[in-house]
Order: C-alpha cells, then structure tokens, then sequence
C-alpha cells in the first residue's frame, strides 16, 4: 500500500530527528554562514521543469505555490538591492540518440535529456512569472551541476560574490549537484527552502535535511530576506 503523504512526512521527521542526534555527535551540521556579498543562482527554472506537460515537470503544486512566489519575493529582493542573479538552464543542440557525436554525453542513456532541444526555446526559456530582466544573466548548462563545465564561478568571482543563494529543481540532482560544487569551488552556500523542488515525493524534504548537514545552510525565504536587507543596510 502506497503511504500518503502525512504518513510520509510523518516518516521522514522521525528519520530527521533521529539523523540530527547522530550527525550532531559525529560534529555535522555546522554552518557555513553568509557572506558579505552574495548571488542569486536559480537553477532549471524553465517551462520544461515548471510547466506541466513535459517529462521533466516537477510538483506542480509546490511549483505554483511556493516555488514560484518565493522566488519572486527573493528576485525583488536582490534587485532592489542589485546583487547579481544568475537564471540557470538545460538545453542540447544535438539531441538524436544515435548520434557519433552529441552534447549530451551519456547522460541521454539515463534521462530523456533528448526531449530539451535548443531549437525549441520554449523548452529551455525561463518561466515568464520569474523571467530575466536586464542586468541579469541566463546560464545554459548540459551537466546537472551548473558549476561543471560553465563560466559560473569565474564570473560570480569577478562580481566579488563569496557566498550563493541557490534555488530551483531538482533537489535531488540539478540543485544538490550545484550546492556541493559550489562549496568546492569557495562559495558559502544557502539552500533556500520554499524555493526547491522535485518530481518524488519525499526528495526535497530528504536532500534538504542531508545538505544542511553537509554542504549548505539551509533557510527560508523570510530568513534571506532579511539576511540580505542587513547587509545592505
């Protein structure tokens, strides 16, 4: 019998509780902090993810409720304040499977990363309710992390940034990859907590309880919000 979801959550508490003692004794769960100047980067915020529709479409539910406004609170934040944000997305330019040659490596042999073609840009655009404005820069990447292989973290550190807000989907690939990339590469990291999300049920709440323990802090919106309006101030 398939568990509903309280029952999951229910679960999954426990199992937290639980891990939260044995990280603590263990010395885990230690915060990186914030920075002086940070960055927003959203990563995989595009209609193929937060649209319905598409093989790639996450939690519409959480995607309308809480993923979408949270970021609109988080991008009037940093531009009012004008700290850099970065809108990140997965798209290939030679997506036949039975290629010699393609751009998307292997990793058509595990997920159907085929179905993202350039040459449909709707595909890969960034969803209109949180789209770029001038002054704001849209990353494409072919790898989940979007540290691997791309320009990120040279321009976030010609823009003076030590510390990154990420968002975005999916918690268990995209955003997790590019949480712990980005702690490799020097950059405090922050997983903003409405503003993640997945396909499966149970992943964001499982990946966000292991990355606060290992790569990242983990914050609400609220808490970014102020965060970033004190160091403004």
């Amino acid at each position: 019998m398939a568990l509903d979801a309280k029952e999951l959550d229910r679960l999954l508490e426990q199992a937290f509780n639980e891990g939260t003692r044995l990280y603590q004794e263990r010395g885990f769960q230690r915060r990186v902090g914030f920075g002086s100047r940070p960055a927003l980067v959203s990563v995989d915020l595009a209609n193929a993810w937060t649209r319905p529709g598409n093989p790639f479409t996450c939690d519409q539910e959480k995607m309308d409720g809480e993923i979408i406004p949270g970021m609109q609170k988080l991008l009037r934040t940093f531009r009012a304040h004008k700290l850099p944000v970065v809108h990140v997305t997965t798209a290939y330019e030679i997506t036949d499977r039975n290629a010699s040659f393609t751009d998307m490596g292997l990793w058509h042999d595990k997920i159907p990363v085929d179905v993202v073609n350039l040459k449909d840009r709707d595909l890969w655009a960034i969803d209109s309710r949180i789209a770029p404005i001038e002054g704001e820069y849209t990353l494409l990447k072919k790898r989940a992390s979007a540290f691997h292989g791309t320009e990120l973290a040279g321009i976030l550190r010609a823009a003076g940034v030590d510390t990154i807000l990420v968002t975005g989907v999916t918690a268990c690939a995209c955003v997790r990859t590019t949480i712990c990339d980005g702690l490799a590469d020097g950059f405090r990291t922050i997983a903003v907590k409405e503003c993640i999300g997945d396909r499966v049920p149970g992943a964001v709440a499982w990946n966000l309880f292991d990355i606060d323990a290992k790569f990242a802090d983990v914050h609400t919106v609220d808490e970014c919000v102020e965060k970033i309006a004190a160091l403004a101030g």
